[in-house]
Formats: C-alpha cells, sequence, structure tokens
C-alpha cells in the first residue's frame, strides 16, 4: 500500500532530503511539502503556529505519515527568543500528535542528541534526558508533550549535527566551515576542539525515513539514528582542508568549554546509541555514509 506524507520544514536542509527521497519512492502515492515562508516549486506555504489551518489542511490532504523537520535548530537564536523557540518546538508538536490521534496517521518527531548533558555517552533512547540549553530543553519539551498525548501514534528519532546538499553553506552547522576553511583573507577562526560530534548525512536519514514508513511492525516510541564518526569542529575543519588542498594556519583549535557573555553551553559528548534502530533489520540497516568519502565527492561537484 502506498502513503500519502505529509513533510514539515520542507525547504530546509533535512525537509529538501526528506522531500526528495519520499518523492522519489515507490511507496509514497503524494507529498504534501510545507513551508514556513516559500511556496512554489512544489512548495506550499503553511504557518505551522496556526493551528486551526493546519488543522484543515491535514484534514483536507489525509496523511499516511508526517514528517516533523520545521524546528527552530540554532542553540544561540533558540537563547535569544525562548518564547519562540518553545512554540516552534514544544507547542506544534503537541498539536501534530492531537491531529495523529484523530486523523490516524503516524507522526514522526524529528528531535536532538541535545536533549543530553553530554557526560556519559553513548545514550540509549530510554537513557534519562538532561539539556543543558534552551535548545535542547526545547526540543525535550517537544518529546514529552507528543508523549503525553494518549492515543497518537508518534515516532521521535534523535539525530545529531547534520550536513548535506544546501543552498548556502551557512544552513548547517557543518557546511559552514567549508567556508572557513576557504577564507584565506588571513582572517583567524578560534574552532571548538572540545565537544566530540557526530556528523550526519541529511540524505542518509531521509532515505532512512522511507523505509521506516514501509515499516510493518511496530516501532518504538523513540529511535536514535547517527553517523559513527567522531569529529570536533577543529578536526572536521582538518579535513575540509585536506580536501581541498588548503592550508589551516588561520584556524586555531580551542579545547575550553564554551563560557563567557552570550556564549550557549554545548554538551561535551552525546554520542547516540543506535543499536535499537539498527535491530529493526531494515534493509542496508542505518545505511551511513562515510564522512569524508562524501565531502570529496561533493567538494568535487561544487567546483565544476
Amino acid at each position: 500500500m502506498t502513503s500519502r506524507v505529509i513533510i514539515t520544514g520542507a525547504s530546509g536542509v533535512l525537509g529538501s532530503a526528506v522531500r526528495q527521497a519520499f518523492t522519489a519512492s515507490t511507496t509514497t502515492s503524494e507529498v504534501l511539502s510545507l513551508a514556513h515562508t516559500r511556496s512554489g516549486d512544489g512548495l506550499t506555504k503553511l504557518d505551522l503556529l496556526d493551528s486551526a489551518e493546519v488543522e484543515r489542511v491535514f484534514r483536507e490532504f489525509k496523511p499516511n505519515w508526517v514528517i516533523h523537520c520545521a524546528a527552530e535548530r540554532r542553540p544561540d537564536v533558540a537563547e535569544k527568543d525562548p518564547q519562540g523557540a518553545q512554540k516552534l518546538n514544544a507547542d506544534v508538536p503537541e498539536v501534530l500528535a492531537r491531529l495523529s490521534k484523530s486523523l490516524k496517521f503516524t507522526l514522526v518527531y524529528i528531535s536532538t542528541d541535545y536533549v543530553f548533558d553530554g557526560t556519559s555517552p553513548p545514550y540509549p533512547p530510554s537513557a534519562r534526558p538532561n539539556p543543558l540549553q534552551l535548545y535542547g530543553q526545547s526540543k525535550l519539551d517537544g518529546e514529552l508533550k507528543i508523549l503525553g498525548v494518549e492515543g497518537a501514534t508518534a515516532v521521535i528519532l534523535r539525530v545529531p549535527v547534520l550536513y548535506g546538499p544546501a543552498p548556502r553553506n551557512s544552513d548547517t552547522a557543518v557546511n559552514i566551515l567549508v567556508d572557513v576553511v576557504q577564507d584565506q583573507s588571513g582572517k583567524s577562526y578560534k574552532m571548538d576542539h572540545y565537544a566530540t560530534r557526530y556528523p550526519t548525512l541529511t540524505v542518509d536519514i531521509a532515505n532512512f525515513l522511507v523505509k521506516l514508513s514501509a515499516y510493518k511492525k511496530p516501532i518504538p516510541p523513540i529511535l536514535h539514528y547517527s553517523g559513527a564518526e567522531p569529529f570536533t569542529k577543529y578536526e572536521m575543519c582538518l579535513v575540509f582542508a585536506q580536501i581541498l588542498g588548503l592550508p589551516h594556519t588561520h584556524i586555531v583549535p580551542d579545547a575550553e568549554p564554551p563560557t563567557g557573555p552570550g556564549a550557549t553551553t554545548r554538551p561535551k559528548d552525546c554520542k547516540l546509541y543506535t543499536q535499537e534502530t539498527e535491530e529493526l533489520g531494515l534493509e542496508d540497516g542505518l545505511g551511513l555514509t562515510l564522512f569524508e568519502e562524501w565531502w570529496t565527492e561533493y567538494l568535487k561537484i561544487q567546483k565544476k
């Protein structure tokens, strides 16, 4: 049976990859791609904070699956606008969970490894969350609100920092490091060499979600999906410098935790334990792409 799928945040880096994967899938009959400000090119503009309009659109489309990618994903921005982050990251998911209950669709909520404090990795889905900053707390609140809607069919998918095809490198916290490496103007950059990250390709997540939507057995309420290769941001810069054949002396490693005015607290190591996800037995498992291998090909294409 083919599925009707709604994707929120479909103009974003993850949402775009998810949209492309579901559109290309033979298990999907129709995809409704929602965006906050953009329309055209297959995108439908919808303000997710307008719950009445959201309900109207969802009832009219009658989805089988809703992949909720829309979020305030930037920790620094969340700190500056906590009310806005809370509305988008926590209140909207609750509305979608209630619609899941009434309209009988499966909701996938994209959450974050930042619900953990980074002190005792790896973290299984059952580990107790303890976010260190407002962003992580707002995403955890979204999880709790979804789980609090009795009768909703929902899957919380926690993921780490993402990279992938993007219109601008500034669209992701990983892609933008390419710009830092390429800036040979003499400007110096202090780069985080404190926190260990597990950068994960958006295309891999998108393909996993397509396979998950065709899964016939019960799905656990919380799943973890993560790349397996550990990097600090400084180490990612070294990879990009090597691929591009550029010097990196202008990038200075900083092994201290972020402190001082305006600094957003970040956990040291939030490695997600993914065995439960692997045990689902989906074709090709997690289907993870190697970081340096993908970037070598991608940057080669970008040069053309």
